[in-house]
């Protein structure tokens, strides 16, 4: 049951990155460097949730 419970709270956080992507791209002059740092955030987030996943049960 952890092991889902912890998919969801990063599931949770993945989605507020999305978020927080598209706020920044709909600024007029977004920074390149905080878009960087969220999508690698993000896929840093995939992945752990991919992992997990992936485990055996």
């Amino acid at each position: 049951m952890a092991v889902e419970a912890r998919i969801r709270q990063l599931g949770s956080r993945h989605e507020n990155l999305d978020k927080a992507i598209r706020d920044e791209l709909s600024r007029p002059a977004f920074d390149d460097v905080r878009l960087r740092d969220l999508k690698r955030q993000k896929l840093k987030l995939k992945e752990e949730m991919e992992a997990l996943r992936s485990r055996p049960h």
